[in-house]
């Protein structure tokens, strides 16, 4: 008896499986929309003219967002090698530890004088090729700082 309550339950799950399985799965047409019209299943065709579609976007996201060689405030930016003195105060990044002066991520130096809201006098150079965690500011190695 226990054997046949069995068979018979998993008689009707399958049935119910089967059932439910030929529903989306391509079994004829699909139906309409509620607007009537059909849904679409293919890709539309190339241009057979074989001239590429003008970008929606007309700037390229791969561009930088500043031209090269040029700081967002207009003036150039310097080389690696040369120093600079930069002058203002400290703001904290957006990572623990970090401390940011005129857009440069400050690496290096005295940490008991460079802390964020200390107005500084800080003289090093810039290393746009350093890796840092922080993902903010161009990385910058201070040489000496000093409070103003």
């Amino acid at each position: 008896m226990r054997t046949l309550r069995i068979a018979a339950t998993a008689l009707i799950v399958c049935t119910a499986l089967v059932a439910c399985g030929g529903q989306d799965a391509g079994d004829g047409p699909a139906p309409p929309t509620p607007t009537g019209a059909s849904p679409v299943t293919e890709l539309p065709t190339p241009d057979p003219t074989g001239s590429a579609p003008p970008p929606s976007d007309p700037v390229d996201p791969t561009a930088p967002a500043s031209p090269p060689g040029k700081r967002p405030s207009g003036e150039p930016r310097p080389t690696a090698t040369s120093e600079l003195t930069l002058t203002g105060r400290i703001e904290s990044g957006v990572e623990p530890g970090c401390l940011l002066l005129d857009g440069y991520l400050l690496l290096g130096g005295p940490r008991d004088v460079l802390t964020a809201g200390a107005s500084v006098t800080v003289t090093g150079r810039p290393a746009p090729d350093m890796l840092t965690t922080c993902q903010q500011g161009t990385p910058f190695q201070v040489a000496s700082a000093r409070r103003s």
